[in-house]
Order: structure tokens, then C-alpha cells, then sequence
């Protein structure tokens, strides 16, 4: 543990308000916004240099949708609510025209530059994180067709990826809705038919549409997919298991310490939307042992979250942005939880290795990772695909609410 300090909160709080006004919304508002096209920008590198013809991800369009969304909502009356909102109403108009699969419903998977199609599959992971920027436009616009089109999402990954004899939900279709022999999310994932990740991202999603939506079947299946990971995905030491194949069985041993301390406050929120008082009681008492276990086993000595360990119990201590994100989050709620000033110390530090390690002050954003002597791994994107303003945005964004 780490010796006792005294932690400004208003300083904390502050200092992130700044960090996102000031560095991650001006950096996708002022260099991601593809003018001639339309929509984002597909990529930057790790230099930051623009890929002016880089394919253009749903991941990264949904997620920039979501950020933007909630910043308009809960920044509502600073001066720049009226370009989050802009930039929110640019993004689900992009996807709208271009992803959005208007013969056989969901969304596709990549277009090019100029909004074609080049991947159609239906991932599912996909599919949720378009329910949870159409929900969260919807908190913010009240619009009813960007409600309508995540309902309509939604009642397409239950009659298509829900598993009705084994539970839980398979990962990935082509553009008709037929299972696909390649269900990957990335190329460095197990092929397996259910996944740890996957099943964060449909409760996350699921959670939201809630919401906005209080139907008694989406209440059914938030409270069983809560069930599934205390079922199923956590194991005896408090960690998420990542790949199954279709009756559950477990296909890795691999730990995700960023997944592990991200879904410690997913599912209690989860629970706490549904107003559920059994499952809220125990996803509380889950949360402080998932964060307390990433805390001895997945916390390096420089205060940053290493990315995993590998099967065979060697670790992986390269510091990706998106955990150190999480575990902002994660230990904010241990500490709200707990009142054990311990975990706000260790939300201070974390904070101060991400200010000293990851954020660009040249180019604006935060890079990638870091590797275990903190240099920066300049092949990694600054924006892309995968790299987008949610996990750091919606943490800065959760803590600027939670230390209010």
C-alpha cells in the first residue's frame, strides 16, 4: 500500500475539467472532423500525422458519438456545450448514412474514406456500442428516432445473437445475420464463440438503452447478463475470464487488469439503474474485490496499470492508455463505496503517472502505451480504429461528476 497523503479533491477535479476542455475535446473537435468527406478521420499515427485516406471504423465513430453526447449533457451550460452538441449531431449523421445497414438492420463494421462499405460483417461488440451512442444522443437531443434506431438494434442482437440454449450472446455475423466462422474482434483474439468483452459492451449498452427505455424484456436481459458474469466470467480470484466457446467453457487464462477494474463499476451500475437491491448489494462487494485484486496483482511500481498477464504468469507491463482511463474510474467507486481514503491516494497517483506518462501536451490527446521504463511506443495510433476519446473522456468525465 502506499503511505498516507492528503489529496486536494477540488485540485483533482480541476485538473481533469482542464484536461478535457482544454486537450481531448479540442483535439477530435479541431483535428478529427474530415471537411472534405465527411464524418472523422479515419487515423493519425503516433506521430500525428493524418492518414487523410484511412478506412473509418464504427468503434470510432460510435464512441465519438457517445463522448460528445454526454459532454453536451453534463457540460450543458459552459461555453462549448454548443459545439459538443455539433460535434455529437455530425457523428450520428455520419453514421446514420454510412454504417448504418438500412435492408438488413445493425451497423457495418468499417467504410472508406469516402463512406463505402469494405467490412459488412455484424459484430456484435459493435452493434452494442452503436445502442450506446444512439441511447446517450438520445439523453441528449431527445430525439426519438436515435432511440427507435437502438431499440431496433437491440431487438436484432436478441433474435440473432442471443444464445436460447446456453445463454449469453455469440460474437459475430455476416451482413444477413449468419453466424461467421471467423468471430474475432481483433487479430489478437482467441476465435471463440463468447467473450468476456463482448458481453461487457452488450451490459454497457444495455444499461443505457434502460435508461431511456424502461421495457420489461431489456429489464430481463440486463439482470440475466448481470447474472452472467457472476455465473460465469468471474472467476474464484476475482478476474474476469476472457474467452469461452459455446457452452462456457473456459478457452484462456489470460488477465485483462484494465477489463477487470473497467467492469468493476459497469456491473454495479448496471445494477443500480435496474434499482435492483440484491444485485446491487453484491455487484458493490464485487467491485471493491475486483479493484482490490488489480491493485496487488496488476499495479506496477511507477502507479500504473499494467495491460495484462499472460497465461503463463509473465506480465505484460506496458502501460495502454485506456486501463490507466478505467482505473481512474474504478478506484473512484472503491473509494465512494468504501470511504477508505486508500483508494483516493492511489487515484492521485495514477493520475499524476498519466500526466507525467501519457498525455501529449505537443499534439493534444494521450498516447497510446508506455512501455515499463515509460517511453512512449510511437507505432501505436494517436487516433484510429480502436484509439478514441471514450475511455479517457468518459473516465475524466465520470470523476469531474464523483468528486463534485
Amino acid at each position: 500500500m502506499i503511505a498516507n497523503k492528503t489529496v486536494d479533491r477540488a485540485l483533482l477535479r480541476e485538473d481533469m475539467i482542464k484536461e478535457l476542455t482544454q486537450n481531448i475535446f479540442p483535439y477530435w473537435m479541431n483535428k478529427m472532423v474530415d471537411e472534405e468527406y465527411g464524418g472523422f478521420q479515419g487515423r493519425r499515427d503516433g506521430y500525428d500525422n493524418l492518414d487523410q485516406r484511412a478506412d473509418k471504423g464504427i468503434i470510432l465513430n460510435t464512441r465519438i458519438l457517445w463522448t460528445f453526447s454526454h459532454a453536451a449533457r453534463i457540460f450543458s451550460n459552459a461555453p462549448d456545450a454548443r459545439r459538443y452538441r455539433a460535434i455529437a449531431d455530425h457523428a450520428y449523421a455520419y453514421i446514420c448514412r454510412y454504417f448504418v445497414d438500412t435492408k438488413n438492420g445493425g451497423v457495418y463494421w468499417m467504410v472508406d474514406y469516402d463512406g463505402n462499405p469494405v467490412s459488412t460483417k455484424k459484430q456484435v461488440y459493435a452493434q452494442a456500442f452503436a445502442i450506446y451512442a444512439l441511447s446517450e444522443y438520445f439523453l441528449a437531443t431527445k430525439s426519438k428516432e436515435a432511440l427507435e434506431k437502438a431499440i431496433h438494434i437491440f431487438n436484432l442482437i436478441e433474435q440473432y445473437s442471443f444464445d436460447k440454449k446456453y445463454n449469453g450472446y455469440l460474437e459475430a455475423f455476416d451482413k444477413d445475420w449468419n453466424l461467421l466462422e471467423d468471430l474475432r474482434l481483433s487479430d489478437k483474439d482467441a476465435n471463440e464463440k463468447k467473450t468476456m468483452n463482448t458481453h461487457l459492451h452488450v451490459l454497457e449498452a444495455y444499461t443505457n438503452l434502460y435508461r431511456c427505455w424502461k421495457d420489461l424484456f431489456l429489464e430481463k436481459q440486463l439482470r440475466n447478463l448481470i447474472d452472467i458474469f457472476i455465473d460465469k466470467i468471474i472467476n474464484e480470484q476475482h478476474h474476469f475470464q476472457l474467452f469461452f466457446d459455446e457452452q462456457w467453457n473456459v478457452k484462456s487464462r489470460v488477465i485483462s487488469f484494465g477489463h477487470d477494474i473497467e467492469g468493476s463499476w459497469l456491473l454495479q451500475e448496471a445494477a443500480e439503474v435496474l434499482e435492483d437491491n440484491e444485485r446491487i448489494e453484491l455487484t458493490r462487494k464485487i467491485a471493491l474485490l475486483m479493484v482490490d485484486v488489480t491493485l496487488r496483482e496488476g499495479l506496477d511500481t511507477d502507479y500504473g496499470i499494467m495491460n495484462e498477464q499472460h497465461g503463463d504468469g509473465s506480465l505484460d507491463r506496458d502501460k495502454h492508455w485506456w486501463p490507466q482511463a478505467e482505473g481512474l474510474v474504478g478506484l473512484i467507486n472503491a473509494w465512494q463505496l468504501s470511504a477508505d481514503p486508500t483508494y483516493l491516494e492511489h487515484t492521485d497517483r495514477l493520475w499524476n503517472f498519466i500526466k507525467q506518462s501519457l498525455i501529449d501536451s505537443k499534439n493534444g490527446e494521450w498516447f497510446w502505451r508506455v512501455n515499463s521504463k515509460g517511453e512512449v511506443i510511437w507505432s501505436e495510433d494517436k487516433a484510429g480504429p480502436w484509439k478514441c476519446p471514450y475511455h479517457n473522456g468518459r473516465a475524466l468525465m465520470e470523476l469531474m461528476q464523483r468528486l463534485a
